[in-house]
């Protein structure tokens, strides 16, 4: 099924997707002597252009099917990475229902695909680097997250997690290595500065008519409704800001299990979403699969109900009133957005479960069941 959707994808799409487009245009337009930066949609640091430079040079028909394909292929990495975060095997049925459903029943997920948008490097090294981390190796967590910022800064909230856990090793790796990458690479451009003159300005002033038409962020959404656009920024910050202490409440709070790791990430990129300019839908590839991971876990997120009533209206194939136009998808997106990282929060700072082993598994008791205790009598070793 998913060999099937990417070669759908190549068929309809002629470039690999429009968002990849921008990016081999800036590869194409850095070759030719010209600045990358020149494409105002080109949102990406200089370490994108050197990256970009071998779909460059590659032929437009092998690109069309190339592109979708490795999108697909970086999705179920990152969900094989999710899934071992939390114990799961890959060989389960678990493990393969649930990328299919993820696949299917998440529409952002054949956006990603379509599009061939440059998140996937961030949906497929966060459960990486979250997987790091789980097994004690923060400094390759570091050089993964270092490595995906320096060719698109999507996953730079997650260095405040090395700052939680005073990994300051870790966090100088994630910090020097698209900082080095950047400066080298932006060395090799015409316009070295282009990413602070141009392309910074232009996301911090957020004014692009096209883009604002599909940005979930709430500034853009409450803007596009008739509410002050100082208003709707300001809420945006304060939403954010508690984002970022519900992680740190959540780190705070202890265990050694897959929870405290998974959750504290997924709060700090989802406060980022909440305030980044641009916001899109396909975003939610990043945490989700971390999320859905763990549904299988006790007082996990995702035995929340409110976790699946999120979802809904990402639903592929069905038609909501008034809403039925792409550029009104952004409506329902920020819907899924906010509730998804109300939900969260909420299970960061509030908790409520006993952890029993490794403060992973988690139990609740009810007041009257009583645990049935087996005492061993004989000695010796067993076997």
């Amino acid at each position: 099924m998913l060999l099937a959707g990417g070669v759908r994808v190549g068929l309809a799409v002629p470039d690999g997707g429009m968002d990849n487009a921008i990016v081999v245009r800036a590869a194409e337009a850095w070759l030719h002597g010209r600045s990358p930066y020149a494409d105002r949609h080109f949102l990406y640091l200089p370490g994108a252009v050197l990256a970009a430079v071998p779909q460059a040079v590659l032929p437009t028909g092998v690109l069309r099917f190339l592109v979708p394909l490795a999108v697909t292929a970086g999705l179920v990495f990152g969900w094989g990475c999710a899934l071992r975060i939390h114990g799961v095997a890959l060989g389960s049925r678990f493990a393969v229902f649930g990328l299919l459903g993820l696949a299917l029943g998440f529409a952002p997920f054949g956006h990603l695909v379509a599009l061939g948008n440059w998140t996937v490097a961030s949906a497929a090294v966060l459960p990486l680097a979250l997987l790091l981390v789980r097994r004690g190796r923060w400094v390759a967590a570091g050089l993964a997250v270092g490595a995906a910022v320096a060719v698109k800064p999507l996953l730079a909230p997650v260095v405040l997690l090395f700052v939680f856990g005073r990994r300051w090793r870790a966090l100088a790796v994630a910090v020097g290595v698209p900082v080095a990458l950047s400066v080298a690479v932006a060395l090799l451009l015409p316009d070295p500065g282009g990413f602070f003159t141009r392309t910074l300005p232009f996301l911090v002033r957020g004014d692009d008519s096209f883009v604002r038409l599909y940005e979930a962020s709430p500034a853009a959404v409450l803007a596009r409704l008739g509410a002050p656009r100082s208003a709707a920024t300001l809420l945006a910050l304060g939403a954010a800001a508690a984002g970022v202490w519900c992680a740190w409440r959540r780190w705070g709070r202890g265990g050694e299990g897959a929870a405290r790791v998974v959750e504290s990430a997924v709060m700090l990129m989802l406060a980022a979403f909440l305030v980044s300019r641009p916001s899109y839908d396909h975003y939610l590839l990043v945490v989700l699969p971390l999320l859905l991971a763990g549904v299988l876990t006790p007082g996990a997120v995702g035995r929340s109900p409110w976790f699946w009533v999120a979802l809904v209206p990402q639903v592929p194939g069905f038609t909501w009133p008034w809403l039925e136009e792409g550029t009104r998808r952004a409506f329902k997106d920020a819907v899924t957005l906010c509730l998804l990282a109300a939900v969260v929060g909420w299970r960061c700072v509030t908790g409520g479960t006993v952890n029993l082993e490794e403060q992973g598994r988690r139990v609740r008791w009810s007041r009257t069941a009583r645990p049935r205790v087996r005492v061993l009598t004989r000695t010796g070793q067993r076997g």
